[in-house]
């Protein structure tokens, strides 16, 4: 009888970074894993590609990109001296894969919408059930994923302010949404890291690399995430849903994929996670790790013609495209503009006022590029000193770490007021 072996160190064509090769037999079995195979159906920008028509990419391929980073990374450090067995970098190659595997659909879009949970906690509970299918075999993964392995650098490697996932998700953004003013110049960042005293940091010579890199994300996120047609596409949604749910938790019929079902009927806890609470032959972590974008767009697309006007309305906003408008403040909407705005909405869409605050969402978003009171960007001096970024760079980085904070309001583009 012919024995047949499978060839599990493939590689991959990416087209923001070319030939991609799968170094451990491990990471190929992951990749096959059904909680991996989810992440092809989640795009990586959310709502995005209805203002950037090019950014259909999901976060499958950023998880292979970032995995691709690391292995460069830890050729570099290697190359340093610093000491990295292969054990440690296999496993802080399988965190970073694994790093958003707990997303919800549409990406950041829903998060702690569908469950009240943010997606790293829900990262870590598929790590973790991953390991014991594995055997045990991502225990050092998850221990650097939580930081609590003894060498810290490789944490740094998967989350800080100069991690893998930042360096491909603008690159790889920027990319796909045709956004140039994300480019960064990730080989020469990657080649100029390395290790002090156990923190990650990078070669003073590195350092117009990382202002750029800074400056990227600052731009990336105002023209890309915080796009403010992004932002009216992504609170659409949100109140699609808060309808759906009020409509399903009145017992009304409401078209749903199971999946999604079990989610808009029930607010779970962290409780129900850790407890491996059973629903319909599942438990919660199995059901979560069904939905994708395919249960919110085609329920979405079915919610157009039910009998509900508001779910109706809100639902046919968002699949053709009517997104409501969108205004950007420098300070909170005040109450008195909100109260004229509940009226006009009253008067010509729902005829219930009760119903009006589906049509006006307000709010505030936040950012600023570098957080320098967390934790900081290390620059080590030709003298083997290590200065912060904010120190050790002959521009003022105020603007990178200053909070911006601006307000919205959002409503449907045939009302308008002063």
């Amino acid at each position: 009888m012919t024995e047949y072996f499978i060839n599990k160190k493939k590689i991959i064509n990416d087209p923001v970074f070319g030939i991609i090769h799968l170094q451990s037999e491990l990471v190929f079995d992951l990749i096959e894993h059904p909680y991996m195979q989810r992440l092809r159906r989640i795009k990586q920008l959310g709502l995005s590609y209805l203002v950037y028509p090019g950014a259909n990419h999901t976060r499958f391929e950023h998880a292979i990109g970032t995995s691709h980073l690391m292995r460069q990374a830890i050729s570099v450090l290697r190359m340093k001296g610093h000491e990295i067995t292969d054990d440690e970098a296999d496993a802080v190659t399988l965190a970073i894969l694994l790093h958003d595997i707990g997303h919800a659909p549409f990406s950041h879009a829903l998060e702690n919408s569908l469950v009240k949970i943010s997606h790293e906690k829900i990262s870590l509970w598929m790590m973790s059930e991953l390991n014991r299918q594995f055997n045990g075999k991502l225990q050092l993964a998850i221990e650097i994923f939580k930081n609590q392995y003894k060498k810290q650098f490789l944490h740094q490697l998967v989350a800080s302010q100069l991690d893998m996932d930042r360096l491909d998700y603008l690159s790889r953004d920027s990319f796909f949404t045709g956004v140039a003013e994300g480019i960064v110049g990730i080989d020469r960042i990657i080649k100029m890291l390395t290790v002090w005293n156990d923190q990650l940091a990078v070669d003073y010579k590195g350092i117009y690399s990382i202002e750029k890199f800074l400056i990227a994300r600052r731009l990336m996120y105002w023209q890309v995430y915080f796009h403010k047609t992004v932002v009216s596409a992504e609170l659409l949604l949100i109140h699609v849903l808060k309808r759906a749910r009020e409509i399903s938790a009145l017992g009304m019929d409401l078209f749903q994929t199971h999946a999604l079902e079990i989610f808009m009927k029930n607010q779970y806890l962290e409780q129900d996670f850790f407890e491996n609470r059973q629903v319909d032959g599942k438990n919660i972590l199995d059901w979560f790790a069904l939905l994708d974008d395919n249960d919110i767009l085609t329920s979405v697309k079915e919610w157009q013609t039910h009998a509900d006007p508001i779910l109706s309305n809100l639902a046919k906003c968002l699949i053709n495209r009517k997104l409501f408008r969108i205004k950007i403040f420098d300070r909170p909407v005040s109450g008195l503009w909100k109260e004229k705005m509940l009226k006009l909405i009253t008067a010509k869409i729902t005829n219930d006022r009760i119903l009006a605050p589906y049509f006006l969402i307000t709010g505030e978003i936040t950012n600023n590029a570098y957080n320098s009171h967390t934790e900081n960007i290390k620059m080590l001096l030709k003298d083997g000193t290590v200065k912060d970024l904010s120190r050790a760079s002959d521009i003022n980085l105020s603007v990178l770490t200053k909070t911006v904070r601006k307000y919205y309001a959002c409503y449907p583009k045939e009302l308008d007021i002063n």
